[in-house]
């Protein structure tokens, strides 16, 4: 009877580790389904290169319009000193320091640009870290093996995403002189 016991032990054990197998092995293969989608994205545009190109992109196009602000503000500043040598009425002198004062608030605000810099430039050093661990992975599981499963799609787009795939990183798509031609 106890031989019978420990071999019904022994069975309930084998079960309990084939079902926590088959759940692991169930598991794993979820993991490279989802690795897979993270490498090869149905939705092109989700792509872990094309992330830290965007980031990239967004830090330029904000310090390139801060520049842009910064310049016309300090050439605005230059007229209204030019402007306080031959005005003397403290009313109007009192409008131009307004204008130099709203000018220094301007200057100040701009100052976003160097922390949404740095903030963005920390993400793409998440993405770029979370990137290299899927690349590990990948590289454990063999590219030949992810590349075999199949990505679908989290969901279906509609006609208006279809559309849309701006704004275009530098090098692709249509130059904006091209674009003004069609307007022509």
């Amino acid at each position: 009877m106890l031989a019978r016991e420990s071999f019904v032990e022994k069975q309930q054990e084998s079960d309990v580790l084939k079902q926590e197998l088959l759940g692991l092995f169930k598991y794993l293969q979820r993991v490279r389904e989802e690795i897979a989608a993270i490498n090869r994205p149905a939705d092109e545009e989700l792509h872990f290169d094309s992330m830290s190109d965007q980031l990239d992109a967004i830090v330029k196009a904000t310090e390139e319009a801060t520049d842009t602000i910064m310049s016309c503000m300090e050439k605005n500043d230059d007229i209204v000193t030019k402007l306080r040598e031959s005005i003397t009425g403290p009313e109007q002198l009192a409008l131009l320091d307004q204008i130099s004062t709203n000018g220094a608030d301007v200057f100040e605000a701009c100052s976003f640009q160097d922390i949404t810099g740095q903030r963005v430039t920390k993400i793409v050093k998440s993405v770029t870290y979370v990137e290299d661990r899927v690349t590990a992975l990948i590289n454990v599981w063999g590219k030949d093996e992810i590349d075999k499963i199949e990505v679908k799609p989290d969901k279906e787009k509609t006609e208006d995403e279809k559309l849309l795939k701006g704004p275009a990183l530098n090098g692709e798509g249509m130059a904006q002189d091209e674009i003004d031609k069609l307007f022509d």
